[in-house]
């Protein structure tokens, strides 16, 4: 079984899948074609519009063994993949591959249908009950696949994800199926993270509670990609948009790890005129946004742009002239959406240009800086972020890294323990992002510099007030106040594998012990 870069042992094939290990952040090169679709057309005077969901499924020739997808816009609050889902079981189409964007706790019914064989394999982020379900073994007779954003993207162009049918919901659409996130009571934000969907499936099919005269504006999703239109009652719920940690943390000791950060950035000679970043929606990642804005404010510096999900902290430094553009992938807030909306520096972009790395724009690849979190890091920089140290699956890789293979400086960003469970080990649980990505490692108490980068540790030398070490004395502070961790109890059998973005294979997850 052969070692890949960063010392994982992964088999030669899986699932049937002759798999390759990651070799290296940039070690892996290109090669083929982009995948092709049919070419299809739509005669005048024939209407798109289906009265309802099992009718477009019917339309779009759904088999057992095809490939579906869905985007994760509504994040949490999103209804559209549980009621298509619903309506394929009754229809007796079975042994599906689900290859929605992401998963969230609102799709745990989801189970059912892998228990009863309606969904054989999943590719897709999981958060919450589905992933633990597939952690601890559940029925899912081919093994799940896992990738980040970019990863997603360049899967798809690739084909190595070739998705048969994609349902996409639409806040708004017109009767061509052109359509939007920004309008309507389901507004929800940008849809660019389904582009790669409908340019290269086979059929597309348009779910909107938002039906209005041809031509809706803005188009998102051109009605010359659009196989079926439906109208329903509603997508889902926009409050389930803030799923997760929305709000700037209050914690003292994790606004002093946000100050910590900032006066980082501040000795690394990258915060002055013209800077960029990736911002995140996590309490810590927040609070780094509003200290930097209130920085780069009061300094008269003014940046060239912010990527990542949008949250009101990052449009004010918009409306205020602190930044120039916003490109967004996702919006996690309603003032987000409402910029996107109405600010013409707001742009919606697709996965694809976020961060997959076989294109020759990745967005990813010319940021200053990104301000991630963990699950867990280890002392070679390796980070963790969709198994928690006891094995269980229950996080989504999202856009981690593509932001940390690209930007000059990759911050992780964490406490030092979490309810007393040291975070930094000897060897993460699950590789996600390899630690050549990763520059800096900030907690409340230290901040470790990756030996790498030998320019960093000459610039904040003399920085008495930072207080500099090293990721393994983290290590040792953390297990001389909370103990040495117990390692996660797991059996051999593998239930999913990590792709890194390139398409190789980072590590496996092995199924959590009963």
């Amino acid at each position: 079984m052969p070692v890949n870069a960063v010392g994982r042992f992964i088999p030669e094939e899986l699932g049937g899948r002759k798999l390759v290990p990651f070799k290296g952040a940039f070690k892996s090169k290109p090669s083929g074609y982009k995948g092709r679709t049919k070419i299809s057309y739509h005669k005048p005077g024939k209407s798109k519009i289906k009265r309802s969901i099992e009718d477009a499924i019917k339309a779009t020739g759904l088999k057992s063994g095809m490939t579906i997808s869905f985007h994760h816009q509504l994040r949490n609050g999103d209804w559209i993949i549980n009621m298509v889902m619903d309506k394929i079981a009754k229809m007796g189409i079975r042994n599906l591959t689900l290859g929605s964007r992401a998963l969230f706790p609102v799709h745990k019914p989801l189970i059912d249908h892998i228990k009863k064989g309606v969904i054989t394999r999943i590719e897709s982020s999981m958060n919450g009950p589905v992933g633990a379900a597939v952690g601890q073994g559940a029925m899912l007779p081919n093994l799940a696949v896992l990738r980040s954003h970019g990863g997603r993207g360049r899967a798809i162009q690739a084909d190595d994800l070739h998705i048969d049918v994609t349902f996409l919901g639409a806040s708004e659409a017109d009767e061509l199926g052109n359509c939007n996130g920004v309008h309507g009571k389901s507004a929800f934000g940008p849809l660019g993270p389904a582009w790669v969907d409908y340019q290269f499936a086979d059929k597309v099919v348009i779910i909107t509670d938002n039906l209005v005269p041809y031509p809706a504006t803005p188009i998102s999703i051109p009605g010359t990609h659009v196989d079926y239109v439906v109208q329903i009652d509603a997508l889902g719920d926009p409050g389930g948009i803030l799923f997760g940690t929305t709000q700037i943390t209050r914690s003292p000791a994790r606004l002093l790890i946000a100050d910590y950060v900032v006066e980082f950035l501040r000795s690394s000679e990258l915060l002055k005129d013209g800077f960029s970043f990736q911002a995140g929606a996590g309490g810590i990642s927040l609070a780094v946004t509003k200290f930097l804005g209130d920085y780069m404010r009061d300094e008269n510096i003014t940046g060239s742009f912010a990527v990542g999900g949008s949250t009101k902290f990052v449009t004010d430094m918009l409306e205020e002239g602190t930044i120039r553009k916003v490109l967004d992938a996702q919006c996690f807030d309603t003032t987000a959406i409402n910029s996107l909306r109405d600010n013409p520096d707001h742009q919606e972009i697709s996965s694809d240009i976020f961060g997959n790395p076989h294109t020759k724009g990745c967005v990813t690849h010319v940021i200053d800086a990104a301000f991630l979190g963990a699950t867990e890091v280890d002392t070679d920089f390796n980070v963790n972020v969709v198994t928690h140290s006891d094995g269980m699956l229950l996080h989504g890789i999202g856009g981690h890294a593509d932001a940390a293979a690209g930007a000059k400086i990759t911050f992780i960003a964490m406490p030092l323990f979490r309810k007393r469970i040291p975070v930094i080990r000897d060897k993460v649980t699950t590789v996600v992002a390899p630690g050549e990505t990763i520059d800096v490692v900030v907690t409340e108490r230290g901040i470790a510099i990756n030996p790498r980068r030998k320019d960093l540790i000459k610039k904040l030398k003399d920085r008495k007030d930072l207080p500099i070490t090293t990721i393994k004395k983290l290590k040792q502070e953390a297990e001389d106040l909370c103990g040495k961790p117990e390692p996660p109890q797991l059996t051999d059998e593998i239930v999913a594998y990590v792709e890194y973005r390139d398409g190789t294979v980072i590590d496996t997850i092995k199924k959590v012990k009963a």
